[in-house]
C-alpha cells in the first residue's frame, strides 16, 4: 500500500493498493466519463491487461475510504526515467479531487526511490483539464511528443517542494 495520508476534496483517505483478487474486478470496470472515451480506454481493464502482458508496467487500484474510485499505473523507462501511465478516475468521481492526491501520492513515492531522477508521463494535447492538474503539480512539457501525446516531466528533487510528496 503506498499511502501519504491524503484526502480527496470530499475529505476521503487516498491510498495506492497493489491490484489483487479482491480488488481486480473493481479496478477493470472503471469507466471514464463518456466525453473522454476518445482520449483514454472505455475501461481500466485494457491497462491491466496491459501490465500483465507487457513487462514495463505495474498497476495500482486507486482507493477513498476503502472503496475503488480508479486506476494509474506506473514503470520505469530503459533511459531510467519513471512513468506515470494510465490513470483512470472512474466518470462518477472526477471533480472531487481524487486525480490530484493520486499524482501527489505516487509522485511522492517514486521520488523517494534512490534511483529516481525525473518522473514522467504523457496527456493528449486537447486534454486541457489534465494538462492544467500536471503542470499545477509541476510538471513541465519537456517538448518531446509520444504517441500523439505531450510529454512532461518533473525532477525529482522537485516533489517535495510542489506538496508531490
Amino acid at each position: 500500500m503506498i499511502d501519504h495520508g491524503l484526502l480527496d476534496g470530499a475529505g476521503r483517505h487516498v491510498v495506492l493498493r497493489e491490484v489483487d483478487g479482491e480488488n481486480w474486478r473493481a479496478v477493470a470496470d472503471i469507466a471514464p466519463r463518456d466525453d473522454q472515451r476518445a482520449r483514454v480506454p472505455a475501461l481500466a481493464a485494457r491497462y491491466l491487461l496491459l501490465s500483465l502482458y507487457e513487462d514495463v508496467w505495474t498497476s495500482l487500484a486507486v482507493h477513498a475510504d476503502g472503496l475503488v474510485v480508479g486506476h494509474v499505473m506506473w514503470g520505469r523507462d530503459e533511459d531510467g526515467s519513471y512513468w506515470v501511465g494510465g490513470m483512470l478516475i472512474d466518470g462518477a468521481e472526477q471533480g472531487r479531487g481524487v486525480g490530484r492526491a493520486v499524482l501527489r501520492t505516487l509522485a511522492g513515492w517514486l521520488a523517494a526511490r534512490e534511483d529516481c531522477q525525473v518522473i514522467r508521463l504523457s496527456y493528449h494535447p486537447g486534454n486541457t483539464a489534465a494538462g492544467r492538474l500536471y503542470t499545477s503539480l509541476g510538471f513541465r512539457p519537456t517538448g518531446a511528443v509520444e504517441d500523439d501525446e505531450v510529454v512532461a516531466e518533473l525532477r525529482a528533487g522537485a516533489v517535495a517542494a510542489t506538496g508531490g510528496g
